[in-house]
């Protein structure tokens, strides 16, 4: 689960050398790891490893010689001169017995498998001069890759790709993965991601701590809500919606019936008198409650037995809708804000900032999507290099005060106190109109059932890229709430839970 930065992982290497492993023991260990998935992808024909002048090139070495040792046929390509390589990558190269190749692309030949081992993940220049033709003349082949540890060219930390990277088809990497075998755009250079142990003692982590992790079930199992047998809807809580007006009804209940999928007992739908019987007409388990200003949201949202609320989807951009965050604020509820709630803020945001903190015990989660992110975070947007995505999350749930949530691809979690979950399960199928309002849902019907904020924000996002991959392609978000009982069951099977 854990997933550890470049400088992280280096003392993971430090640590376990200090406990008492060498760390050629180590190299040894991830070249043979490399060499079976090697082995793995191309059964037959030649193999070329493209070999760097640190300890990636230094896993090369091992690799190319333990599948020589095997019978394959293999040839290498070394990036510097031979007696320049220092540490445990010379003692890796002693090992290859065998010429190398110049460093040119007229060099890689026709191979059936090309093993990058040109740049590991604490990459941190550009690439230029022979590195880029070679990285480019990789790619142009056409071929298999297998990057080790990262594809060359890919920042672990910030997966940014520094002017070219290898694009794998698979990649081997170490002990834990890195933030950029998760974000892009390095994840999508980096093919499959197999993780390889290579003797690095796991108790290492209770000295690191790591705040990162790979959104999985394991991550929040022990928050997962499972309705007890005694049970009611009224112990299961009640979420209330906050719908726009009548031009603008779906969103809001899209969100709805996706916190009653989530599991909350009762949802609400807070709706404007004009908007009433449209939302009637369309809703049944969900209840509609006629609200025309913060006022009366404000005497509706007080009455405790609401104890997560949604504000945004459809609600309109303006000084009204920061009055209805407000009214939850004070009424300190359990809150999702999304879409127009968070573009409200735009001109002012220090003031919603404020109120979040000045609730006791926040539970707000804020939801954007990159267009939202930077109307709320001027200067952690992503026009501005330099800073991953989970750097910016992290950045904006400090300064707020708040759960972000940044969705994509590679939607990222962060809370204040600098924990932060990356999920790699959406499909692209997804990214479609009106998912955002069903994960918005989803949230707040697991927070409703008091699964705390970072992990109802985490489980949501899991939740729904599973319910996406359930529904396959041609998927609208309508879609969405419906295959959430497909998840549920998968996740008692895996957690171990009759039903």
């Amino acid at each position: 689960m854990e997933v550890l930065t470049t400088a992280e992982m280096e003392r993971a290497d430090r640590l376990s050398i200090a406990a008492g492993t060498p760390g050629f023991a180590l190299m040894l260990s991830a070249g043979q790891a490399v060499a079976e998935a090697a082995s793995d992808l191309v059964q037959e024909g030649p193999i070329l490893v493209v070999v760097g002048p640190g300890n990636n090139g230094g896993d090369g070495f091992v690799a190319a010689a333990e599948l020589a040792a095997q019978g394959r046929e293999v040839s290498v390509i070394l990036m510097c001169e031979r007696d320049a390589l220092k540490g445990d990558a010379a003692s890796a190269a002693k090992g290859w017995k065998y010429p190398v190749l110049p460093f040119n692309a007229q060099a890689i030949g026709r191979p059936a498998l090309i093993i990058d081992a040109l740049f590991g993940a604490g990459l941190s220049r550009q690439i230029g001069g022979e590195a880029f033709e070679m990285i480019e003349a990789i790619n142009a082949t056409g071929v298999p890759v297998l990057a080790v540890d990262l594809p060359s060219g890919v920042n672990g930390t910030s997966a940014a790709v520094m002017g070219t990277a290898v694009r794998a088809t698979e990649t081997v990497t170490f002990f834990r993965k890195k933030p950029a075998h998760l974000l892009l755009p390095g994840r999508l250079q980096c093919g499959r991601v197999r993780v390889a142990d290579i003797g690095i003692d796991a108790h290492v982590l209770e000295e690191i701590r790591p705040q990162a992790f790979e959104n999985t079930p394991q991550v929040w199992r022990r928050s997962f809500p499972v309705p007890r047998i005694e049970g009611h809807k009224y112990a299961r809580g009640h979420a209330l919606v906050l719908s726009g007006d009548m031009a603008a009804t779906g969103a809001a209940r899209m969100a709805a019936r996706a916190s009653l999928r989530a599991g909350a007992g009762l949802v609400t739908l807070a709706s404007p008198r004009d908007a009433l019987a449209i939302n009637a007409a369309a809703l049944t388990a969900v209840m509609v409650k006629a609200v025309d200003n913060p006022v009366q949201f404000a005497e509706l949202v007080a009455d405790r037995r609401y104890n997560a609320c949604i504000i945004g989807p459809g609600a309109g951009v303006g000084e009204r809708t920061t009055q209805f965050v407000h009214a939850a604020l004070s009424a300190r509820r359990r809150l999702v804000l999304d879409a127009d709630a968070l573009t409200s803020f735009a001109d002012a945001p220090e003031r919603l900032f404020e109120a979040i903190k000045a609730s006791a015990d926040p539970q707000a989660v804020l939801t954007p999507h990159e267009g939202e992110f930077p109307r709320l975070f001027s200067d952690l947007s992503n026009k501005y290099p330099g800073r991953s995505k989970l750097e910016r999350v992290r950045a904006a749930a400090e300064r707020s005060g708040a759960i972000v949530l940044l969705k994509g691809p590679d939607t990222t979690v962060a809370s204040p106190d600098g924990r932060a979950t990356i999920a790699s399960n959406a499909p692209p199928w997804l990214a479609t109109a009106g998912a955002g309002d069903v994960l918005a849902g989803i949230i707040a019907g697991l927070m409703a059932q008091d699964v705390p904020a970072f992990e109802a924000a985490s489980m949501g996002v899991w939740m729904h890229g599973e319910a996406a991959q359930e529904a396959g392609p041609g998927l609208i978000a309508e879609d969405l709430p419906e295959t959430m009982p497909a998840v549920f069951r998968h996740l008692y099977d895996e957690f171990g839970i009759d039903y």
